[in-house]
């Protein structure tokens, strides 16, 4: 169970480095690990790939059946509900819809000398998608990652994921991606698959950016590879942030601590509330409806080692813990949400009130949900059509 410090009795923790300690930077003993593997794939190139999909993934590929199909990508269909595939449709044109609007274009500024100078847009020439396999099915960052490059008008999207053991893919990920267009799709994850993406191999040309998430060793390939290609952050493990007041639904708050907190034992639930009430009906919540849940056993670690739930005094002190901590998801659940907005400088998304879980954003409103996390949303922002753009200048 998540354990309550009251600020107002002059209780403190230091926050900030109990999350750094699950800091994707902080993982230095797979550095060496990852750059070997970076390494054999640069120089050895397919045949290198194909031995670490074998070693990693117990699937035994060729050159010829690492690459996805159309006959693979048909069949996904039928394994999919149908429901389900109309909800992907339903949630991809959400997704364009919000994308459509952050559209740049190019400009030019006229002086009266005659002197011009301008911004040319021109979008990336080659993109690589990295989709996670492993504990969990990824739809929505299949859709996360793909729609703002389509938005920004993407040459080539390509899509790597790790394959089981019997060298298949997920349908669901193959559905999600034919549904947004995009049928280049090779059957290779992990370190070996962002270096596969970085420096290419004979039958798949390198990538100008590699996107998408994934666990510790995609996490630090994509970092070591940065420089050769641009990538989107080097992502860690989830994170929600709730301030809340003595208004906030116990029962709701408690649901979306662990719609976080399920992600994995890493992952940081914190809330941080200016009633005390609040704060023990929230602990009884999380205890009663874990019960019902089928992956109580990963909440209560992640509950434990980062669930943290903090009484202050008033909401400016909530916000300021929360501006420091600046986390990937904040939820504002206060009598007036849009009083409280004005003073956040730092969050990944910002949910407005009771009825906004952050669990919509990860998968149907529209906005993007991949951020950067571990206080990173101090300086980044969501993925966007800009991440997909690039900008020259022009001076005549």
């Amino acid at each position: 169970v998540m354990k309550i410090y009251d600020f107002t009795n002059g209780e403190t923790i230091d926050i900030k480095k109990l999350l750094e300690d699950r800091a994707p930077t902080s993982y230095g003993e797979y550095e060496d690990v990852v750059a070997d593997i970076v390494y054999d794939v640069r120089k050895n190139g397919t045949k290198a790939v194909l031995d670490y999909t074998a070693k990693f993934d117990g699937a035994e590929l060729t050159t010829e059946t690492m690459k996805v199909t159309d006959a693979e990508i048909k069949t996904a269909y039928d394994q999919v509900d149908e429901n389900l595939i109309r909800v992907i449709k339903r949630a991809k044109d959400r997704i364009q819809t919000f994308h459509n609007k952050q559209k740049k274009y190019s400009w030019f500024d006229t002086e009266a000398d005659g002197s011009i100078m301008g911004q040319k847009i021109t979008a990336l020439e080659r993109v690589g998608v990295y989709v996670p396999g492993g504990k969990a099915v990824y739809t929505s960052s299949v859709l996360m990652d793909i729609v703002p490059a389509l938005v920004a008008g993407v040459d080539e999207i390509v899509i790597t994921t790790p394959p089981d053991k019997y060298g298949n893919i997920n349908p669901q990920t193959l559905v999600a991606a034919d549904i947004c267009g995009v049928t280049t799709i090779y059957k290779i994850g992990g370190a070996q698959a962002i270096a596969a993406l970085a420096f290419g191999l004979e039958e798949l040309k390198k990538v100008d950016k590699i996107v998408g998430p994934g666990n510790i060793y995609v996490a630090l390939a994509k970092k070591a590879v940065y420089g050769h290609v641009s990538i989107d952050s080097i992502a860690g493990p989830s994170e929600v942030l709730v301030i809340a007041d003595k208004s906030a639904n116990p029962k709701f708050v408690a649901a979306d601590l662990m719609s976080q907190a399920e992600h994995d034992e890493l992952a940081s639930s914190v809330l941080i509330t200016t009633s005390k009430a609040i704060a023990e009906r929230v602990s009884e919540e999380i205890t009663r409806q874990k019960a019902y849940l089928s992956k109580s056993d990963i909440i209560d670690a992640s509950l434990e080692n980062y669930g943290v739930t903090i009484i202050v005094e008033s909401i400016e002190d909530a916000v300021a813990i929360s501006n420091e901590i600046a986390p990937e998801h904040l939820e504002i659940c206060t009598r007036n949400p849009f009083e409280v907005l004005p003073m956040i400088r730092n969050a990944g998304a910002i949910f407005m009130g009771d009825y906004t879980p952050e669990p919509l954003g990860d998968y149907m409103a529209g906005p993007n949900h991949v951020f950067g996390t571990n206080a990173t949303a101090k300086f980044f922002s969501p993925l966007s059509v800009d991440d997909f753009i690039k900008k020259s200048s022009i001076l005549s």
